[in-house]
């Protein structure tokens, strides 16, 4: 599974590790992504979504059915 986020879209970002010695090497920054189901009362069934914190702040504040709605008019 890819480690981007169903709502928000987030994905890894590249960048470096810098050592005290300002030696720089790759690593990846990884969204903080969790699975998580919920309730679509439109639909009367559970959904599973892999979702960052970020999405389930806006899913708190608008609601499943109407943050579903803001993804799907984004793309």
């Amino acid at each position: 599974m890819s480690k981007v986020c169903f709502l928000t879209l987030k994905k890894p970002m590249v960048g470096n590790n810098v050592s005290h010695s300002n030696r720089k090497t790759k690593r990846r920054f990884l969204p903080n992504l969790h699975h998580h189901k919920f309730w679509l009362s439109s639909q009367k069934k559970f959904i599973t979504l892999f979702i960052s914190k970020k999405g389930l702040k806006t899913i708190e504040k608008y609601g499943v059915d109407e943050a579903l709605l803001k993804f799907k008019k984004k793309i």
